[in-house]
């Protein structure tokens, strides 16, 4: 998401192509030049829950030793509940926030991480993080505080419960909030707050039109090139570059920080939070509990480059 982090106040990806709730390759065809290196489809009975071969759950309000409330002000708590995360029977995975109590109340929500953090370029190839996933489908005050998020944070991240942030890098694929028809692209790096990546908002996108983002399924994905010079983070809606970072942007050093390890992938449904209240979403009655994102399949490509 912004990274559990646009951290201090602040602030991702995957493929398609299928494999069975294992971390194995399907059989489905690579793009050309491709190889799969890692899938989800999420199939399985529905109401059950993820591989945690696959998937571990980020719990509660925050990684042990990290930030409070990740880092960004949502006030969901994360699960590991059925109820919150879970696969629908066909080929789904859904993460659904749900509110208790009156008012406002509070909120339950998902969020999960891939179990692999080596997800990383080789030198002189190509990485590829795609999925095939459907924003939350609600919109208007009912849909107030709403953030969903696909996004990666490089793998640094994971020992130090995301103290390192920003300078371990992370890639924000595709972020959504207050059921807008639009979604946000992000790199963040360097320092927590200004510096040349421009922290804690990072180097973005800005607001993009997504049209029937919320109604069906569309594909988010970044790719890191190391095969061309100045090496350059891309973003894709629907295979159409829609945002393009290169290494020229910050210094070398910065720039290798942030990118050249591996990555884990998070997927996640916040409520509240710095980002929605920036473009006046803050949760209140009439935001609707229990509008899922739902996700169709996560994949990991390589092209090209030595082996790491």
């Amino acid at each position: 998401m912004q990274a559990g982090l646009r951290a201090l106040l602040g602030a991702g990806l995957v493929l398609t192509l299928a494999a069975a709730c294992t971390s194995e390759p399907s059989d489905v065809p690579d793009p050309a030049g491709w190889t799969l290196v890692w899938s989800d489809d999420f199939d399985g009975a529905a109401g059950t829950a993820l591989s945690r071969t696959n998937w571990l759950y980020a719990l509660g309000t925050g990684y042990a030793g990290g930030a409070q409330h990740w880092g960004t002000g949502q006030i969901e708590t994360a699960t590991d509940s059925t109820e919150n995360v879970y696969l629908d029977g066909a080929g789904h995975l859904a993460i659904k926030p749900i509110r208790s109590g009156a008012g406002a109340g509070t909120w339950t929500s998902g969020r999960i991480e891939t179990q692999r953090t080596d997800f990383a370029a080789p030198p002189g190839g190509k990485l590829r993080i795609e999925a095939s996933l459907s924003q939350p489908d609600v919109s208007g005050p009912q849909a107030a505080g709403y953030w969903s998020a696909f996004w990666a944070l490089g793998a640094p991240a994971r020992p130090q419960a995301a103290t390192n942030w920003p300078h371990i890098g992370e890639w924000d694929v595709m972020e959504n909030v207050n059921g807008r028809d639009s979604v946000w692209q992000t790199l963040h790096c360097g320092d927590p707050v200004g510096g040349p990546c421009e922290e804690p908002s990072g180097i973005g996108s800005g607001e993009q039109p997504c049209s029937g983002c919320r109604s069906g399924f569309h594909t988010y994905a970044i790719e890191f090139d190391r095969s061309v010079a100045p090496e350059e983070l891309r973003w894709y809606v629907d295979d159409r570059n829609t945002f393009t970072v290169r290494a020229d942007r910050v210094d070398q050093k910065i720039w290798a920080e942030a990118n050249h390890h591996g990555y884990f992938v998070i997927l996640n449904v916040a409520i509240g939070g710095v980002f929605p209240a920036n473009f006046g979403g803050v949760p209140t009655a009439a935001t609707t509990s229990g509008v899922p994102m739902v996700v169709d399949r996560v994949a990991i490509l390589s092209a090209g480059g030595q082996p790491l």
